[in-house]
């Protein structure tokens, strides 16, 4: 799955604002729910309020990747948020997180999940793409760095096999 299939600039947030988690969740919702008429912003953030409860998606070095496979979702989506300064997110070496993912996939989707999850704890695993992205003035140009990044990458998995029955 390629990253300019799930994730749109009008999708992403940048110098943004908040206080905490719970409020970082709320933005995502917003924009995760202008792309699907099945889902409300209610029901998009309790399913990922949800996930949290189980553990954090704080991966460390200032990155979370909040997820949750939702029902009655019919595509995959995906949002971005930078925020102006990092907040407490539970992280596992519990630094403040300025970057955050966010991904909704239908509830039958376990294998796309994964895949799609591995391959951006690979991307913001990436010292140099984590201090690049934070450096870019834009969310269109930060979105161009992901495409980038993805194309360049040597095993990107491909919409084709991610499209066969599991």
């Amino acid at each position: 799955m390629r990253i300019l299939d799930i994730l749109s600039p009008e999708r992403m947030l940048c110098n943004v604002q908040a206080s905490s988690k719970k409020r970082v969740l709320e933005y995502f919702s917003r924009l995760l729910a202008t792309e699907t008429s099945s889902l409300t912003t209610r029901e998009i953030f309790e399913s990922l309020l949800s996930r949290e409860r189980l553990g954090s998606t704080g991966l460390g070095k200032g990155v979370a990747i909040p997820h949750a496979r939702v029902p009655d979702c019919q595509l995959t989506l995906a949002a971005f948020v930078q925020l102006e300064k990092g907040i407490d997110y539970d992280s596992i070496d519990r630094q403040p997180v300025d970057l955050l993912f966010a991904l909704m996939v239908p509830e039958n989707c376990t294998e796309e999940h994964l895949q799609i999850l591995a391959m951006l704890a690979e991307m913001f695993s990436d010292d140099e793409f984590r201090e690049k992205l934070r450096s870019l003035p834009d969310c269109q140009a930060k979105y161009a760095l992901m495409v980038q990044w993805q194309a360049a990458q040597p095993q990107d998995v491909s919409s084709d096999s991610l499209s066969s029955p599991l």
